[in-house]
């Protein structure tokens, strides 16, 4: 217990968590797009429509890849917003990059969640490279970060064109044209790439080092988020196929190059992710899909998806993907599984990325069940928790009871056990026979009192996971002022900008200290008279729960108003069965096949 103890301080000083990366505060002319009545859109509209050629591009291809340059360049525009009712989206035109992906119905620290972190070279998410993925990666070849003209087709607010015209190596000149369409009621949005080669002179074949294009989401997928033990949670990187999903690993030294054209990719955060949907691709089997991790600074790690075009023996090419940035909602999901959508999306699989997995699963899906039943009983997950600890506590009724009953049982031939380990102390394996053979004879199964015990750990296990990753319990309130967030850890102090050395404690909690009473006043009511007057379970009972004080100083707030619950609720059981039932068994019943009897105590003549 000692060394446990020990591990976690010096765990804690020397490898404290680190700093978060701030996210920058937006610029007045990033922020002053998103509070825009609709009325101002005509003024957006005026901008546009007067943009006027720059002087031309003087760029040329000094790597000798034959990458194509620009002809000339657009004016640098303000950002150009988008919102609909679940999203804001602010866009460059250096670039036709997105630079910000607010998820409106989604809170962070006050602020709608933002999808798309920034590196120290700014943001490039859904930028576009001539070049393979080994000139992406390498840095041979850099996104463009060229102005692009701009047009909104039909004076619809949702749809914005970004294009500029491009000269190669041999001459010849194509126009690229990024179109991006946003939906309300949608987190999928389309993005529709042209490469247009039939100009004069026009562009026969797109060839640039092996591919035609390369399409980046980086460098990361936002929101920040840590792990319990307070590091930063890589990001999990998905595929799917053949109606199964995959997860797979990917380090920050290699890249990771998906052999065979997946369904879709996806990069999966906490309660987070972005989906690339290939279905509307004609062809794409012969498309590249890498996934990147190498580290940037700024960052604590970083998570690119790239999408490379193979080279191409035509005049014109047209791609068009669907991307889903939103969260990981099983309802949300469940949407594109069912065609509920304006894309009319079905069996996707997206569904999958939600789903509990591991050994546990089955469990887990059955308290997810019974949490969101309680839930939608009375909306408050805090209360949601505490009746299904309570469920769990009725369920588990009968083996307590028989537990508390064999603990009682064990006490009636607890002097004949005395007996025989003080005859047999020199050989064990007599003993042993002689104990076995006691038990037998009084018909009782030493493993019966640590049953229950040993089936609430697979239902702690499997709560620290609900609690951990169910998405409904982000952000889920159960006491204003104190507990607002059940996925997180309470406090009643915060330490600004302080952590307490060694421990690394960046907050004073109640719940644990809570939990630590409760767990002395339960060990302290249930132990029977032999316990009390043995030295190594006086230290179980009082060095356990300062260890597990400091295991669960950190963790979800919900575990611990389950634990504090469990607690209460088993000392109450402990109480009635000792009142009610124990207390009250016949002696008749204590001596049926053998076993001694459990013989109440007899009540004082008040005459």
């Amino acid at each position: 217990m000692g060394v446990m103890i020990a591990f976690l301080m010096i765990n804690s000083a020397m490898y404290p968590p680190p700093e978060a990366a701030p996210q920058p505060a937006p610029s007045p002319t990033e922020a002053a797009p998103a509070e825009r009545a609709p009325s101002e859109m005509s003024a957006l509209e005026q901008v546009l429509s007067d943009q006027t050629p720059g002087e031309s591009f003087p760029l040329e291809d000094t790597q000798n890849l034959g990458r194509p340059v620009p002809i000339d360049a657009a004016p640098l525009l303000p950002p150009i917003p988008i919102q609909t009712d679940l999203i804001r989206v602010l866009l460059s035109n250096a670039g036709g990059n997105i630079i910000s992906f607010q998820l409106l119905d989604h809170d962070d620290g006050g602020n709608p969640v933002e999808m798309i972190l920034p590196g120290t070279a700014g943001s490039d998410a859904f930028a576009i490279a001539f070049g393979s993925r080994d000139d992406v990666i390498s840095g041979r070849v850099r996104p463009e970060t060229t102005n692009f003209y701009v047009r909104q087709p039909l004076g619809n607010n949702n749809v914005v064109e970004f294009y500029q015209h491009y000269r190669t190596a041999s001459g010849t000149e194509f126009t690229l044209t990024k179109r991006y369409e946003f939906i309300p009621g949608e987190y999928i949005f389309e993005l529709r790439i042209d490469l247009d080669g039939r100009s004069i002179p026009s562009t026969r074949a797109f060839d640039f080092n092996g591919a035609a294009y390369t399409l980046l989401f980086s460098p990361q997928i936002g929101p920040y988020f840590t792990n319990l033990d307070g590091r930063y949670e890589f990001r999990h990187y998905l595929t799917y196929q053949n109606e199964r999903m995959r997860t797979e690993s990917v380090n920050d030294r290699n890249p990771l190059v998906i052999g065979n054209m997946p369904t879709w990719a996806s990069i999966s955060g906490k309660y987070f992710s972005l989906i690339a949907l290939f279905e509307r691709i004609p062809h794409a089997r012969n498309y590249e899909i890498t996934f990147a991790a190498h580290p940037e600074q700024g960052l604590p790690n970083s998570s690119r998806l790239l999408i490379s075009h193979p080279a191409q023996l035509t005049s014109q090419i047209t791609d068009s993907y669907l991307f889903y940035i939103g969260p990981k909602s099983q309802e949300v999901l469940n949407t594109y599984e069912r065609g509920v959508n304006h894309f009319n999306l079905r069996d996707t699989g997206f569904g999958d990325i939600a789903e509990t997995r591991g050994f546990l699963a089955p469990l887990e899906n059955i308290l997810k069940w019974f949490l969101v039943l309680f839930h939608n009983m009375i909306p408050n997950y805090g209360i949601a928790i505490i009746l299904l600890t309570l469920l769990v506590k009725v369920v588990m009724f009968p083996l307590t009871r028989k537990s508390s009953e064999s603990t009682l049982r064990m006490q009636t031939f607890a002097p004949k056990i005395k007996e025989l380990q003080e005859k047999y102390k020199d050989n064990k394996q007599k003993l042993n026979q002689e104990m076995a053979e006691l038990y037998k004879k009084e018909g009782y199964n030493p493993i019966a009192g640590c049953l229950p015990m040993l089936l609430q750990m697979p239902i702690f296990f499997a709560m620290f996971n609900l609690f951990n990753n169910h998405f409904d319990l982000r952000g889920a309130m159960f006491i204003p002022g104190w507990i607002t967030d059940l996925s997180r850890p309470e406090y009643i102090v915060e330490f600004d900008g302080f952590a307490l050395p060694i421990l690394g404690w960046t907050a004073l909690r109640l719940l644990p200290f809570i939990y630590v009473g409760s767990q002395l006043i339960y060990g302290k009511v249930t132990q029977t008279p032999e316990q009390r007057g043995n030295n190594q379970m006086k230290l179980m009972l009082y060095a356990l729960p300062i260890i597990f004080f400091f295991i669960l100083y950190d963790m979800p707030s919900g575990l611990l108003v389950y634990w504090i619950m469990s607690n209460v609720l088993t000392l109450v059981q402990q109480v009635l069965i000792n009142k009610y039932i124990i207390k009250r068994k016949p002696a008749s019943e204590g001596t049926s096949q053998g076993a001694s009897p459990v013989i109440a105590p007899k009540k004082k003549n008040k005459k």
